[in-house]
């Protein structure tokens, strides 16, 4: 690989969504209607959002996609080039980008729905030759948000290139075997891994266990207290703390999380300290309304990374 080490190319092949967020005092119930106190409509989509991580880090990012010939990929596309992502591998089809309509509660929790759209036309043949026209790629992310195969062909093509890929296992689905293959690294939150496994993120035996079952490394994010990594060789679990904030909305911090991590890594840092980037990332996230719009911008982004690599 060639990439700089100081500025490592991060590809990300996943998901774009326009976020419409609607802030509410509760839930409403079955059939009721609620008002909500307020709106905000921003860019999202797990694969947008860790690749604009990533780029506020300082990374060079390229972004791989599809999307539709709507208002909402040329606005997509607007977005991206704000930041300096490299949109040559973005596609566009006929038809309607991604939505992902978002309800957030007082306590910063939130509740999502996506609607894929155009996302899903992402074939695995653009995705593989996308990686393979980065050969300064140092690590490929993915996420269900986009076709499993589709993933799938984009690692084998990052396996080929001698990058490390990392897979964000969300929304939790059943994984394939040839995903799974082709997955350095697991990064799933603590819903996802009971969902995938049946078990809690507090068992360090269940995470050890599901690390050694699908044959990759291991990293849970569990909310306020941080993330668990199965570290070292793959025996024990190290559980990195967050630093302690005020939360206003939590929408997007897993994608913070990933987007920090996968820097780290392609940086070469150990792994606990890219944990421990990730972290900040997120728990800095939290503290302020909205998705990408909430993610440290670049002068803040560059002093955690800075605090990671000095200890």
């Amino acid at each position: 690989m060639t990439a700089d080490h100081n500025r490592p190319t991060v590809v990300v092949v996943g998901s774009t969504m326009i976020d419409l967020v609607a802030y509410v005092s509760r839930m409403p119930g079955r059939g009721e209607t609620l008002v909500g106190d307020r709106f905000q409509m921003g860019f999202g989509g797990k694969g947008a959002n860790q690749a604009v991580m990533a780029r506020l880090l300082g990374a060079e990012v390229v972004m791989v996609n599809c999307l539709g010939d709507d208002a909402y990929g040329e606005m997509t596309l607007d977005n991206f080039a704000n930041y300096g992502i490299d949109t040559t591998n973005v596609n566009r089809v006929p038809g309607a980008s991604g939505v992902a309509p978002i309800w957030v509660e007082p306590d910063g929790s939130n509740r999502i729905i996506i609607v894929p759209g155009a996302n899903h036309r992402l074939t695995g043949e653009q995705a593989a030759r996308s990686v393979r026209r980065t050969p300064s790629a140092a690590v490929v992310v993915g996420q269900l948000e986009i076709p499993q195969p589709t993933t799938a062909a984009a690692f084998e093509a990052a396996r080929e290139r001698g990058a490390t890929t990392v897979l964000n296992p969300a929304p939790a689905a059943r994984l394939s075997s040839g995903l799974l293959e082709m997955s350095d690294w697991l990064i799933p939150n603590e819903v996802e891994f009971e969902m995938l496994t049946g078990s809690s993120a507090d068992s360090d035996s269940a995470l050890v266990g599901f690390s050694r079952e699908t044959a990759t490394r291991l990293v849970v994010t569990v909310g306020e207290q941080g993330a668990a990594i199965v570290a070292g060789t793959g025996d024990r679990v190290v559980r990195v703390p967050a630093p302690t904030v005020d939360p206003i909305d939590t929408t997007g911090a897993g994608d913070a999380f990933v987007g920090a991590f996968a820097v780290g890594i392609a940086l070469g840092l150990a792994e606990l300290d890219a944990v421990r980037l990730g972290n900040a990332c997120a728990a800095d996230s939290v503290t302020r309304p909205g998705t990408q719009s909430s993610f440290p911008r670049p002068d803040r982004a560059g002093r955690f990374l800075a605090d990671v690599m000095a200890t």
